[in-house]
């Protein structure tokens, strides 16, 4: 009996210790399990989080990366219309990509540049009033200085027939000067500062006219109207090149540019965004008719100045008439040689004191047959003044032979 009750006792005591140690068992899995658990939610949260920030992270780089250097590398973006034409820099504005030449100037840059080079061109000269006899006229245009000796380019009909010119500096200042030489041909003459106490105060920069292309921009500087508009400054486009314009009986081949051109502003310099000369203003479309036209100008291309410069740089030598061609059409009829009729004969000129009359017909100049104007000053411009040329002018049916002294 006793050993059955130890037996059974100490079973359930096995029992109990048993059913004890299985509790504690499963309250250790339990929190096994529990720890694994916040273990991997743990690792997921962390994983999660560092996925967000990697993503973060490579967006912002990514995009800063983007913005650097997809205005450096044409493969970031698609081709921009500036890439044809040699742009050396872009500026990125918004969603899209605009041109900027790291040379170009603002209008306000160009006119602080080139401003104080381009002169006021006044003038004066005796006209015939016919009823009204001799008068004097005056008469403003503009040019612009290119080199420190001095020397204004402008246009041939700005000094045409003057017997006095006036140069007006940007701040108001007059100074004496004078016609060096022209060519009539073309409407382009050159001009000299005088007074040698007088100092230049800036010069222009020449461009070069046959790199320009339409649409590009441009600024005109002169003198419209008068006096009192000296320095106006107007901003437009080269409208187109190579146009054929006749102006006065003669054809030219200009610029057209939509930049406001007027009375005055003839000879003043158009000007490239690089504060560059690339045309010299002559004329303003004339409208006759009814309607309305503005914006179309033009302009001399300056490298058909640049040609020029040389020979314009010799004093032009005078010979004291004013004369007609002759053409062969005229000689028919007239019954006259071709060559340059003797109209007038300046008073105490040369011409007079070699004895040229009204009248004459210059047939050779220097050894030269003589048609044209261009055939005397194509002499002259390899003489110098006091040279003595040898000219032959028919006269009541014969030829004479005359020797002439050049002056300035």
């Amino acid at each position: 009996m006793d050993n059955n009750f130890d037996e059974r006792e100490y079973s359930t005591s096995s029992k109990d210790e048993k059913d004890t140690i299985s509790e504690e068992s499963n309250e250790i899995v339990l929190r096994s399990k529990e720890t694994r658990k916040d273990k991997r939610s743990f690792s997921s949260s962390f994983v999660i989080c560092l996925v967000i920030i990697c993503f973060v992270c490579s967006s912002v780089f990514g995009s800063a990366i983007t913005l650097y250097l997809a205005p450096k590398f044409a493969f970031f973006q698609k081709t921009p219309l500036y890439s044809q034409i040699g742009v050396s820099k872009t500026q990125y504005i918004g969603p899209t990509y605009f041109s900027e030449d790291k040379d170009v100037l603002s209008v306000t840059e160009i006119v602080k540049r080139v401003g104080p080079a381009v002169v006021g061109v006044s003038t004066k000269s005796i006209v015939n009033r016919g009823f009204f006899g001799l008068q004097q006229q005056e008469g403003i245009g503009s040019g612009f200085i290119i080199n420190e000796e001095g020397h204004i380019l402008t246009n041939y009909h700005v000094v045409e027939g003057v017997q006095t010119v006036k140069i007006i500096f940007y701040d108001g200042v007059e100074t004496d000067g004078k016609v060096i030489n022209y060519d009539e041909l073309n409407d382009i003459a050159l001009i000299k500062l005088t007074d040698p106490t007088v100092m230049v105060p800036a010069t222009v920069s020449l461009g070069n006219s046959d790199e320009l292309l339409v649409g590009e921009s441009v600024v005109a500087i002169g003198s419209p109207l008068g006096k009192e508009f000296i320095g106006t400054t107007t901003k437009g486009i080269v409208s187109a090149l190579d146009r054929d314009i006749t102006i006065d009986g003669k054809t030219l081949k200009l610029l057209q540019t939509d930049t406001a051109i007027n009375p005055g502003n003839s000879g003043g310099p158009l000007i490239n965004s690089r504060g560059e000369v690339i045309g010299i203003n002559t004329a303003k479309f004339d409208n006759t008719g009814t309607t309305s036209v503005e914006g179309i100008g033009f302009a001399i291309p300056i490298n058909q100045a640049k040609q020029k410069l040389d020979e314009l740089s010799k004093p032009i030598l005078r010979i004291g008439i004013k004369g007609r061609v002759i053409d062969q059409s005229m000689s028919n009829n007239l019954n006259l040689p071709q060559g340059i009729y003797v109209v007038e004969v300046e008073s105490f000129s040369n011409a007079e004191r070699a004895g040229i009359k009204s009248g004459d017909v210059i047939l050779k100049f220097g050894g030269r047959d003589v048609k044209t104007f261009e055939d005397i000053n194509s002499v002259k411009v390899n003489h110098n003044a006091g040279d003595t040329i040898r000219v032959v002018v028919y006269r009541n049916g014969a030829n004479q032979d005359i020797d002439l002294i050049l002056n300035e």
